[in-house]
């Protein structure tokens, strides 16, 4: 009996003084610690593009890794279904009912609506805090010279494309860093011999060289897998190649294709579109785990956080066949839908020792969240009025997690649409510029997360909420108007 009386307290003790050393991980001193912050943002990349998420076809063991060893989040939203305004959510904290850039409005030659200078952004909030800031990639939020420049934005250094009617294109004649042209080798429009994604990868890993003795943040928004469907036929591409067999070659229209008469807002013909698919999305993995590599040879990965998620739901265009890969999973809509295939994300978060590994989050968050979450992980604190709420608890395992009364999203583009999710409703408006008072329709996602069975007549009550919230959540924009 006193030997079991021993062997008990020891496992007591044992257990004590884990309990403890998970209570320490749990309260982290942020305001000492700061990590660095890698935030790596897919271009039109499915909720079902990843293994974690149910893909079968296509390989991303980094990422499923990278989820398996951080924390999945299951209820996260981007900022909305198309690139710009998704990402001036993310960039300023605001959801699309609020935020300045609500649209892909283009700028000729070069360039997209800009970014006002007079609001708080997340590059300028971390530089505030003591970051090297960086960014890597797309970015589609104004041209050089402009208040929407990256750099007068708070990025210290961008490396990519500025415009995002040319990241369109993987063999571009030149891409930007800061304010100069980088021209690409052997690349005139007609000539492919430099494909981009690969020289804007090598730039992010050198910036991570180079700032690797004090913190930084890291925007990586890739270009991968946005369509034009591009890229060598190596040996990851022979192996989907060999796959998938004979497919439906992709007939580029008028100026699609490089040559004289090309539309650089176009795409390229592909001979086989899924297997060139499939190669992009495992190259985009390949990228994330050359990342973490990176940081592990240089001793900073315990210290670094590493966030992933995707800008909008898959796209169709250029030949790409998201229903033969399940890009959207369960979940119904494409890119430009404000149903949850459109605006639904895999996020997945990764701070070793910080986060628990193998766990999977519910929490209802969207990109606007990420600027407070990011922030708070600096050790610092937002005093401007945002939509966003941090969710570091969540992240840290603390059970004193704010939530949101409800999300918005609105979409200028095809005719105008609304959408809130509030708990486990979901409300969709479309065709608003025709008819301002559109009928809503209304999902229960706890039973119906494809959004089949519309519930508008059956339930009057939540659908009056409803059209109270789409009222109180949108301000007019004079620019990117919601209603004619």
């Amino acid at each position: 009996m006193k030997d079991k009386r021993i062997v008990l307290c020891f496992f007591l003790a044992l257990y004590s003084i884990f309990s403890c050393q998970t209570s320490e991980n749990k309260e982290v001193d942020l305001k000492s610690v700061k990590p660095n912050i890698i935030f790596i943002l897919a271009d039109d990349l499915g909720y079902g593009d990843l293994g974690i998420t149910g893909q079968t076809k296509i390989a991303t063991p980094n990422l499923d890794k990278l989820a398996k060893e951080g924390m999945l989040f299951t209820n996260h939203y981007t900022g909305t279904t198309v690139c710009a305004p998704s990402r001036s959510a993310l960039m300023t904290g605001l959801h699309t009912g609020h935020t300045p850039v609500r649209g892909n409005f283009e700028v000729i030659p070069e360039g997209q609506y800009p970014l006002p200078d007079t609001l708080n952004t997340l590059p300028k909030a971390l530089k505030n805090a003591g970051y090297a800031t960086g960014a890597f990639g797309k970015w589609g939020l104004g041209f050089v010279g402009t208040s929407g420049d990256p750099n007068n934005q708070g990025f210290d250094q961008f490396f990519g494309y500025n415009c995002q009617r040319y990241a369109h294109r993987y063999y571009p004649e030149y891409l930007w860093e800061n304010s100069q042209k980088v021209y690409l080798d052997g690349n005139d429009w007609t000539n492919k011999m430099t494909y981009a994604p690969e020289i804007i990868h090598v730039e992010s890993l050198k910036f991570i060289e180079n700032n690797k003795d004090h913190p930084f943040f890291m925007f990586v928004p890739m270009v991968i897998p946005h369509a034009e469907l591009a890229v060598a036929e190596d040996e990851v591409f022979q192996k989907y190649r060999k796959m998938f067999g004979d497919e439906k070659e992709h007939i580029a229209p008028p100026g699609g294709d490089y040559g004289p008469d090309m539309k650089i807002p176009g795409y390229q013909s592909v001979k086989y579109p899924r297997a060139t698919y499939a190669a992009m999305v495992e190259n985009l993995d390949r990228h994330v785990g050359e990342i973490i590599e990176k940081l592990e040879k240089l001793g900073i990965r315990e210290n670094t956080i590493i966030v992933f998620a995707s800008d909008n739901g898959p796209h169709q265009e250029g030949g790409n066949d998201p229903d033969f890969f399940n890009s959207n999973g369960i979940y119904r809509g494409y890119k430009r839908d404000l149903y949850e295939g459109g605006i639904k994300t895999s996020l997945i978060a990764n701070w070793p020792n910080k986060i628990q590994a193998g766990s999977v989050s519910d929490h209802i968050s969207a990109f606007w969240d990420l600027m407070p979450t990011f922030v708070e992980l600096a050790g610092e604190k937002i005093n401007d009025e945002i939509d966003g709420i941090s969710f570091v608890p969540t992240l840290l395992g603390n059970s004193d997690q704010t939530r949101h009364n409800y999300l918005y999203w609105e979409f200028v583009e095809q005719g105008g649409k609304q959408a809130i999710r509030k708990g486990e409703w979901k409300a969709v408006r479309l065709n608003l510029k025709k008819e301002v008072d559109a009928p809503i329709e209304l999902y229960n996602l706890s039973v119906d997360p494809g959004e089949s069975n519309n519930l508008a007549t059956q339930y009057p009550d939540i659908l009056l909420e409803m059209e109270k919230l789409f009222q109180e959540a949108h301000i007019p924009n004079p620019v990117f108007k919601l209603f004619e």
